[in-house]
């Protein structure tokens, strides 16, 4: 056992010592009972504590293989290391991104959330397309234990416990779509894709007798439709068949070992080839044991919408990274003269945007990552262009996440572009970057002012070049004035703010040129914009007289389950908070942070409202989601339902999982050509419904006018597994 375990043994005991004495004071009379919930009132928005949001943060993702090397006794031998080959273990390990915590590198920048590779144990295999070692962490071999070249099980929650001390975070990569090489051209791969729980053989891809893997197709996926995105193998990996009641269990089982760890977030690697349905059964497990932020990896390389996408974003539980913002600010900044992308564009994507998603501000924005090329790549290494990006990211709607190096000005190794050139070693830590110092300035702001975390966007001016828009949560406002044309200014006439009366300081610091304003009963005195220049205000307010809820997390739940309400304007006394009609019981109460059990009697999408100890009651919170109890995963499957081209079959049934008979809420269009699951005219779906509840439900054909076609008959009757997984087959009657 480490000190720090020792430690907190320590003052677990003294803490229990400490509530005795206190349960005795109080039943002797000798002090006052506040009226607050319990002791976590002391949790605000802002607390490392609060681990169901990360509105307030600013994540860091760290390549754990390529940052810092703090114990090289854990490094491994024989092919898969070599140091000047990118496709190969370097290695990079918990001890180095400990020793980058204590140095207060993370701390000085502003973040407080990291974002880690998959810590599983992985495969020892060379990819045979590429020659790549799996540094990365995505090729799982055994998740229920650590991946040794990274540490031991003691150096990770040494890890945590040491981030966690200095208010920082830890989210963890993991990938339950698959685990490692099982076929390539054809060819079943000697590690054949093999799967171990605590060290106990599970399964390998080509032996296989219990189901363990998805066997659609032995060839990489072309993802040519929805359905082939959702079950075919991911270039070859070995994926892995979630609606098996064992491997659903294994995947619950094994990520209940990195948040009894300690972990705060879970980043979802590929939910793209994963159905909705078993991810939302997996999600709401977790959030039953501990519910910690959660967003998954949809890629997306365009500014347009994609309602596979969204769909996912608003019914899955989870955020997602957001591509479309990741493309939207790439092709205004850094690749603003070939893309012919303005501004303009920038801002109407923003609002789209906000159309399509439920939740916007839940959205984990980047400007790079380890799957594309780095940002200095694409904007021909011009350092002031990064800038300006960073300081639009960091003052725009979403989570801002830093990709490692991006604030030391890294491109691609020379020699190629993206993976595996975009996952170089760090090159250093200097303090002393402008980038470096642009988010140290910015990223605090989102713990002060809760325009960032929580406001709505409104654009204030705006041309090809300019954009000026202000972030408003109540009172607070956060203004940003971006230029990022670089040899011409603008004169910013008839512009106008939400800041209140006064004269404002650019919080930037002159860093890229900005000034000084004055606001006079909302008009800001004439303001030239030089070339290239970047000016951020702002204006905290020091209270709030009215509640106001910013974010509810996580966005779904069960009866019986804690939610996180945070905002401002709560007070630090008790007072009522309604789901729908109905209140419920209150754990603990901030001034901006709540925490309240979903009550039973309620379900579906419904209103969530605060109502402080004083009587005021705040805005509603539209659209949390309230399921009917503990969820499973359920294939649904219908024979013989023949259709016309352009119509599809869907299922609707009396559960808010199933629509409520609502045909406009009905689940689909199904699935109808994967020859291992059913193909037309067999239609099937993965749908996550409550556990051990007798169900009714029906298939119905939608035309492409929107007209319905029921099923003849009575409503189908299916009870649903108490635990795990299910299957209901039925003939189209």
């Amino acid at each position: 056992m480490n000190k720090l375990k020792h430690s907190k043994l320590f003052y677990s005991v003294l803490a229990v010592a400490v509530a005795l004495l206190f349960g005795v004071v109080l039943i002797l009379g000798l002090l006052p009972v506040p009226f607050v919930a319990n002791a976590d009132s002391a949790i605000t928005d802002g607390s490392v504590d609060n681990y169901s949001s990360m509105s307030t943060d600013v994540i860091y993702q760290i390549v754990t293989d390529r940052f810092v090397d703090g114990d090289p006794s854990n490094n491994p031998t024989g092919e898969i290391y070599d140091k000047n080959n990118l496709r190969k273990y370097h290695g990079g390990d918990w001890e180095g991104i400990t020793q980058k915590i204590e140095d207060g590198y993370f701390t000085d920048l502003g973040v407080t959330a990291l974002w880690i590779s998959s810590p599983v144990q992985n495969s020892d295999y060379i990819d045979p397309s590429n020659g790549c070692a799996p540094y990365h962490g995505y090729w799982g071999r055994d998740f229920f234990l650590p991946n040794q070249y990274f540490g031991s099980m003691d150096d990770f929650e040494e890890l945590v416990d040491t981030a966690h001390s200095n208010d920082i975070k830890v989210i963890i990569d993991f990938a339950p779509n698959h685990t490692s090489f099982a076929v390539y051209d054809g060819v079943i791969q000697p590690n054949d894709g093999v799967l171990y729980k605590n060290g106990e053989y599970v399964s390998t891809y080509s032996n296989d007798p219990n189901g363990i893997f998805n066997h659609v197709s032995d060839q990489w996926a072309e993802f040519d439709t929805w359905e082939h995105t959702v079950y075919a193998p991911l270039f070859g990996l070995a994926d892995l068949n979630q609606q098996n009641a064992t491997t659903d269990q294994y995947l619950k089982d094994a990520i209940k070992v990195w948040l009894d760890a300690g972990v705060d977030g879970i980043r979802v690697d590929a939910v793209k080839h994963m159905s909705l349905g078993w991810q939302k059964n997996w999600v709401n497990s977790i959030y039953e044991y501990k519910p910690v932020f959660i967003f998954g990896e949809w890629s997306h390389s365009a500014t347009t919408s994609e309602p596979n996408m969204e769909n996912f974003a608003n019914e899955s539980g989870m955020s997602l990274l957001d591509f479309r913002y990741n493309t939207a600010i790439r092709n205004a900044l850094a690749n603003a003269t070939t893309s012919g992308y303005s501004m303009v564009d920038f801002h109407n994507t923003m609002m789209d945007m906000e159309e399509d998603y439920d939740y916007i501000n839940d959205q984990v924005t980047f400007l790079d990552n380890h799957d594309q090329s780095r940002f200095m790549t694409e904007a021909d290494n011009n350092t002031w262009t990064l800038d300006i990006a960073f300081a639009l990211q960091m003052t725009s709607r979403g989570i801002p996440c830093i990709y490692y190096g991006t604030e030391q000005y890294m491109g691609d190794a020379a020699g190629g572009t993206s993976d595996p050139y975009n996952r170089a070693d760090m090159t250093g830590f200097d303090k002393t970057t402008r980038a470096y110092q642009i988010i140290s300035k910015l990223a605090p702001l989102r713990k002060s002012n809760p325009a960032l975390a929580y406001g709505s966007t409104q654009q204030r001016w705006l041309n090809d070049d300019v954009y000026v828009f202000e972030r408003v949560f109540g009172d607070n406002v956060v203004m940003t004035a971006i230029n990022r044309n670089q040899s011409t200014g603008y004169q910013l006439t008839n512009l106008f703010s939400s800041l209140p009366n006064g004269t404002y300081n650019d919080v930037l610091g002159n860093l890229l040129g900005g000034g000084n304003i004055t606001v006079t009963n909302g008009a800001v005195s004439n303001y030239y914009l030089g070339a290239g220049q970047v000016a951020v205000w702002q204006y905290t307010a020091t209270s709030s007289d009215e509640p106001i809820i910013g974010n509810i997390n996580p966005k779904m739940g069960n009866p019986g389950n804690t939610v996180t309400i945070t905002g401002r304007g709560f007070g630090n006394t008790s007072g009522t908070v309604s789901f729908g009609t109905v209140n419920a019981q209150v754990v603990s109460w901030s001034d901006s942070l709540i925490k309240v059990v979903i009550p039973s009697g309620v379900s579906g999408d419904v209103q969530v409202s605060v109502t402080t100890s004083s009587g005021a009651t705040s805005d509603s919170f539209s659209g949390f989601k309230v399921l009917t109890g503990s969820q499973v995963s359920v294939r649904f499957k219908v024979n013989n339902a023949t259709t016309e081209y352009g119509v599809n079959v869907y299922i609707v049934g009396n559960v808010p999982e199933l629509g409520s008979w609502d045909t406009s809420k009905a689940i689909g269009p199904l699935f109808n050509d994967t020859p291992t699951i059913g193909v037309y005219p067999t239609w099937f779906y993965d749908i996550s419904v409550p556990a051990n509840t007798q169900i009714e439900f029906k298939f119905i054909k939608i035309d492409g006018a929107g007209n319905v076609t029921w099923e003849s008959g009575l409503n189908h009757v299916y009870t649903t597994p108490s635990s795990n997984t299910g299957e209901v087959v039925v003939n189209w009657q």
